[in-house]
């Protein structure tokens, strides 16, 4: 089979406006720390006349470990909704510039592009302000032949559940997909997420999926489990390869019957935990494409989120994986 490229994904397009702030700064717009708000256009606008200081590259879940996967030096594409305007430029731009080939040309009509305000205060915490805008906007005639063409991983984050034509383009890209042989990723995005979305979750994890990234939070949400020894039980009875972080406890990696324990690594000053399970992915799908066992392909996103949560920003660093696939 010959593959168009190594990975797809299909999210929803978000340019991150990353600022530093102090919890003086959280008071004064009414955001509790380490929250994630959905707000408005116009409450988007006023708050980023507010941020001193910003850096402002593309991002969201999945666009932010196909990025990933791209600086590791992954062949990917990617499918999201974005408006003619600055941002949809910055967010477009962005990826190109890492040889991420765009599916989608800017929309003309409709809203602007949604944009994340990661406002990161002392500890790495971060608190989100989301303006959701134009990403909203992917639609069923979004998904074809000629947009998804032939990948060999098709990956989907959970937020694509919360656009009208989601679940149906969710559908429609893995029935692509699977014609083409291409395996099917999803990512579950966040508990709350998984809670919105619960019965369509686990028919499409059931029935389409044949990798699932997710926290233990989001596990939990989904198959109603307890703990690490539940987890194991339930996912080993499906023939499904789940991926699992833990945080500081590392990360399970789950097929069938064989369970593996990633150790999480030391890390000497935590800057900002943005998109720390999107760089687990990246790394890890890297290993995956190049055919590494599963153990390797554990420790390469747990190197790749390590580095990112002692950076500003969620971005992989392109050569990070050299020294550590070489030992």
């Amino acid at each position: 089979m010959i593959y168009s490229e190594q990975l797809l994904g299909i999210s929803n397009a978000i340019v991150d406006i990353l600022g530093r702030i102090d919890k003086k700064f959280l008071g004064a717009i009414g955001a509790p720390l380490g929250s994630m708000t959905l707000i408005d256009e116009e409450q988007a606008e006023k708050l980023y006349s507010l941020l001193n200081s910003t850096e402002k590259i593309s991002g969201g879940s999945v666009a932010n470990t196909i990025a990933g996967f791209a600086n590791l030096g992954g062949k990917s594409s990617y499918i999201g909704k974005v408006h003619d305007d600055a941002f949809g430029n910055i967010f477009n731009n962005d990826m190109k510039n890492l040889g991420v080939d765009i599916r989608l040309k800017p929309t003309k009509f409709g809203k602007s592009t949604a944009r994340s305000h990661i406002l990161i205060s002392e500890g790495g915490q971060r608190t989100m302000q989301t303006y959701l805008g134009a990403c909203l906007e992917l639609c069923l005639s979004d998904i074809d032949s000629i947009t998804i063409k032939k990948p060999k991983i098709i990956l989907l984050e959970g937020y694509v559940w919360d656009i009208e034509d989601g679940p149906a383009l969710a559908k429609k890209a893995a029935e692509i997909g699977r014609a083409n042989n291409a395996t099917i990723a999803m990512s579950l995005s966040d508990s709350f997420c998984v809670e919105r979305h619960r019965n369509e979750f686990e028919i499409f994890v059931k029935n389409e999926a044949n990798i699932v990234f997710a926290d233990e939070d989001e596990i939990n949400a989904l198959f109603g489990t307890k703990n690490s020894k539940e987890i194991i039980n339930k996912l080993s009875k499906l023939n499904i390869l789940f991926v699992i972080t833990r945080a500081e406890k590392g990360s399970i990696i789950i097929r069938n019957d064989h369970t593996i324990f990633q150790d999480a690594l030391d890390v000497k000053e935590i800057i900002d935990t943005t998109g720390a399970g999107d760089a687990y992915a990246a790394g890890f799908l890297f290993g995956f494409v190049n055919n590494h066992d599963l153990s390797e392909c554990a420790k390469y996103g747990t190197y790749c989120a390590t580095k990112v949560i002692q950076q500003l920003g969620a971005r992989i660093n392109k050569g990070i994986l050299n020294d550590l696939m070489q030992v």
